[in-house]
């Protein structure tokens, strides 16, 4: 009885030029997020106010923050406005793809002009769009007589977060279109043809062919979207600064009120259950994704 033996594949040698790239980054994303990180997990778990003396209190700040209205309610505020922002830009933007996809003139010219808010800073924005809600509007209401715009919205507690909603869509709407774009210049024209053929109208196509075949970009700009606005704050300060009270304040602009508020600690246990919810967020996101193979 002979036995065969199977050759060993020769290790592939790594170049240097690799661990060059490597390890500067690792080591800048180590010092500067990892060990911060860990640090601050910690003294979540630490009376600290964030300098002098600390003590460890264990599991007090967490317990805490679960009877805390002002916690509660930014936790509230942030979800509920995420929500409703991922499904006005997926609307939005997957239409507007459907139409800079069509065969249509200036659609180039039209690409470029849609994405010009993607490239603008997101506090010079809100400063503007504030200018807007808090002046112009009034003024225009004031002068035509429509009592709904003449006064701000951004100073009613209960309409404030239809700006911040307004603000985040237009700078987010470019991003998520151009996603839209890809999946649906990936569609294949010829069942489009065929489907023409069969004398299928152009709303029949739109949901028994376009919408299954692009669901995959669909799923990932949600996930995208919803996490990436659960982390609103430069357009939320600019537009609100929180206000009015603390109507429109999120998690991150709770949490950093906290550490210049003298709660170092039991904001750092805020955060670090803000992490948790987001990691959990990103790891479905790649589940998700990677099932569906989508781009």
């Amino acid at each position: 009885m002979t036995t065969t033996t199977v050759p060993r594949r020769p290790r592939r040698k790594v170049e240097g030029i690799y661990y060059a790239f490597l390890v500067p980054s690792l080591l800048l994303f180590t010092l500067a997020i990892t060990v911060p990180a860990i640090i601050g997990i910690f003294f979540s778990f630490t009376n600290s106010i964030g300098f002098g003396e600390w003590e460890i209190v264990g599991l007090i700040n967490y317990i805490a923050m679960f009877s805390d209205p002002a916690i509660l309610s930014s936790y509230l505020f942030t979800f509920g406005f995420a929500a409703v922002t991922v499904v006005l830009v997926n609307a939005i933007a997957f239409l507007l793809a459907v139409g800079l996809t069509a065969k249509i003139r200036l659609k180039t010219a039209l690409r470029a002009v849609f994405v010009i808010p993607m490239v603008v800073s997101g506090i010079i924005i809100a400063y503007v769009f504030n200018f807007l809600f808090s002046n112009s509007l009034p003024a225009f209401g004031q002068a035509t007589g429509i009592g709904v715009l003449s006064e701000s919205i951004l100073a009613n507690p209960d309409l404030a977060w239809i700006g911040i909603v307004i603000v985040t869509a237009w700078q987010a709407i470019p991003g998520t279109l151009l996603i839209y774009i890809a999946g649906l210049l990936a569609v294949p024209g010829d069942v489009y043809e065929a489907a023409d053929l069969d004398g299928a109208s152009k709303w029949q196509q739109l949901l028994r062919i376009t919408l299954p075949l692009v669901v995959g970009y669909v799923i990932i700009n949600v996930l995208l979207g919803f996490k990436n606005f659960l982390n609103a704050y430069d357009v939320i300060v600019g537009l609100t600064n929180g206000g009015p009270g603390t109507a429109t304040r999120s998690i991150p602009m709770t949490i950093v009120t906290g550490f210049t508020g003298g709660d170092y600690a039991y904001q750092m246990a805020n955060a670090t259950m803000f992490f948790v919810i987001v990691v959990v967020i990103s790891l479905l996101q790649l589940r998700i994704t990677r099932g569906r193979n989508a781009i």
